[in-house]
């Protein structure tokens, strides 16, 4: 399962050129649209390590880390061109987790990245996918939200997994094939509009009867 980085970078160069660069390296990616609420959007898109610039145009890196540490224990590292020993010690203080500086070799920023990943869930835990009110332990096979959960099939979490990856965008009904494929599961066309009526009512029984959407002539959108 690819782990989800969430990338809090102004500078949409720097931005596009590291998401290009994580997801070559099997990292899910997603990055702050604005700035008003940064560690809102990194919560509430499921992000399981924060890497953070401290120059930001709304309200800089140590709020947004102190923010995050408030309300979760996410991995954080601080990604900047201030590189003082204060800046460090701040960054540190709030919260982080590690602080590198830039220019750095990619190959640096990828060993901590792995480094602290481990560290946060460590060999045989899977974490938990999460995205507003619902998560997935792909490990238990069970979703939940409000409160309640409820156990789903090999296919069911499959699916489920692979629209938590990706919330809000429309997957196409053979993306969401190809991703059952990978369970080694014979699939035709039947078979994920069955599977996707059962998660459908299991998500319903969790409070959360709007989330799975279909889009005709489209596929299926998770709206969360």
């Amino acid at each position: 399962m690819a782990y989800r980085v969430f990338l809090v970078e102004d500078d949409p160069g720097i931005r596009e050129e590291l998401t290009t660069l994580l997801e070559r390296y099997g990292y899910c990616c997603g990055s702050a649209a604005e700035f008003e609420d940064v560690a809102g959007q990194a919560l509430n898109w499921g992000a399981q390590l924060v890497l953070l610039d401290l120059n930001l145009p709304r309200y800089d890196g140590f709020h947004v880390c102190r923010t995050l540490r408030e309300r979760s224990d996410v991995p954080i590292m601080v990604v900047t061109s201030r590189d003082t020993e204060l800046d460090e010690l701040m960054s540190m203080n709030l919260g982080a987790d590690d602080f590198l500086t830039k220019p750095y070799h990619t190959q640096i920023l990828l060993a901590r990245m792995a480094r602290l990943l481990q560290r946060a869930y460590p060999a045989g835990e899977r974490p938990a996918l999460r995205c507003g009110p619902l998560s997935l332990d792909l490990g238990r096979g069970i979703t939940a939200a409000h409160g309640k959960e409820t156990e789903l099939t090999r296919n069911e979490a499959r699916l489920l997994q692979t629209l938590l990856q990706r919330p809000g965008e429309i997957l196409s009904r053979d993306a969401l094939m190809a991703a059952l494929w990978q369970n080694d599961s014979f699939v035709d066309d039947n078979t994920l509009t069955v599977n996707m009526a059962r998660l459908r009512k299991k998500l319903e029984s969790i409070g959360l009867s709007d989330a799975l959407v279909t889009r005709r002539g489209q596929g299926y959108q998770l709206c969360l």
